[in-house]
């Protein structure tokens, strides 16, 4: 129930860090996977990803130019040879400054990555798997999902929005065969998360010791719930917003 040979992915941001760690993850469950990023990343990650029996495609575009992204998800669906069973929407950036400061530019940057992208990704997809009477798709929320944080309103507007969205598209998608899920990384250690040790490190003390499991995650985390929410052992899991957090959320 857990393999997904024969499977088809298309991974945003897995050219480094956490998404990279996923495509990996399906990959070895043996998806083939193409590798959507902006980032020469994408190809070195494809490289060491793919193997001969089950191949990895690099597509590099910038998720950032919405109006680009129908020609990047046609040359992933033809890499994948017009077939897409699993979409993970994991690309995200982030910029964090107090709210009374924080830059416009930014603002709109992050909601073009963060939310725009992965709707209008989501729809492309949701339509050629709506055909096919199969898919899945697995968003990439966050902690902010659930709370408000501090220092980045913009990443916390758009990965709101992202748990939201995953339960609208569930709504309309999930008895057509195509389920959609979102996975909540809890605090990661990542490039993402590292500039909270200078900016605010009070915030990254408080943090690391909610954690119950006394660590921060890491990529490899994610990888067995990206996986099962892919397969059909998670046939019957549609519009949920799951947390991998370490306990954070429980205490």
């Amino acid at each position: 129930m857990f393999e997904l040979h024969g499977k088809k992915a298309i991974v945003t941001g897995g050219g480094k860090g956490l998404c990279r760690a996923m495509a990996q993850a399906l990959h070895d469950a043996g998806a083939e996977v193409a590798i959507l990023g902006r980032s020469d990343n994408v190809f070195e990650a494809a490289e060491k990803i793919g193997s001969t029996e089950t191949p990895a495609y690099a597509v590099k575009g910038d998720l950032e130019d919405t109006d680009g992204l129908q020609k990047l998800y046609g040359q992933c669906l033809k890499k994948l040879g017009g077939r897409v069973d699993i979409l993970l929407n994991g690309a995200g950036i982030q910029f964090r400054a107090p709210a009374v400061t924080f830059p416009e530019q930014w603002w709109r940057r992050i909601m073009e990555v963060n939310l725009n992208s992965l709707f209008f990704l989501s729809q492309m997809a949701g339509e050629t798997m709506l055909k096919q009477g199969y898919g899945r798709i697995i968003n990439v929320a966050s902690m902010c999902s659930f709370f408000g944080s501090t220092w980045i309103p913009a990443y916390t507007a758009s990965k709101g929005a992202v748990a939201q969205l995953t339960k609208a598209l569930s709504n309309e998608w999930a008895g057509q065969g195509v389920t959609v899920n979102a996975i909540a990384p809890g605090y990661m250690a990542t490039k993402l998360t590292d500039d909270m040790k200078e900016k605010n490190p009070k915030q990254y003390e408080e943090i690391s010791a909610r954690i119950p499991a006394g660590r921060w995650g890491t990529p490899e985390d994610l990888q067995g719930i990206a996986v099962f929410l892919a397969s059909d052992a998670a046939a019957y899991i549609t519009g949920a917003v799951i947390p991998v957090d370490g306990g954070y959320l429980g205490k």
